[in-house]
C-alpha cells in the first residue's frame, strides 16, 4: 500500500497539473494568452506586478522563451524557481536564524 504524498509532493503535482490544464489540445507548450490566464488564476499577486505587455515580454525573456515560441513547462519551472528563490530571500530576512542552503 502506497503512503500518502507529502505536502511538497502535492505542491509539485499541482504545479504540473495547473500548467497542463492551462493549455489545450494536449500541446506541450502554452500560448502567451494561456500563460497569462494561468498567471492571473494561480499567481494573481505576481501577475499584477508585471505591468502590462512590456512586463510580460520581459518575464518571458527571463524565463528563456524566445519570440514566437510556445511556453514550455521548463520555461514555467524557471519562473517557479525564481519565485521560490525570491520568496526564500524575503522570508529569511524575517527570521532570526539564517538558512545556509544555497538556492540556484
Amino acid at each position: 500500500m502506497a503512503g500518502q504524498n507529502s505536502e511538497l509532493e502535492k505542491a509539485i503535482d499541482t504545479l504540473v497539473t495547473q500548467f497542463h490544464s492551462a493549455g489545450s489540445d494536449n500541446s506541450p507548450t502554452l500560448k502567451t494568452e494561456q500563460f497569462q490566464t494561468l498567471l492571473s488564476n494561480q499567481l494573481p499577486a505576481f501577475a499584477k506586478t508585471l505591468g502590462g505587455e512590456q512586463g510580460l515580454g520581459e518575464l518571458l525573456q527571463t524565463m528563456g522563451v524566445k519570440d514566437g515560441e510556445g511556453i514550455s513547462f521548463k520555461n514555467f519551472w524557471n519562473l517557479i524557481q525564481k519565485l521560490a528563490t525570491d520568496q526564500h530571500g524575503t522570508l529569511s530576512q524575517l527570521r532570526t536564524g539564517k538558512c545556509s542552503c544555497l538556492l540556484l
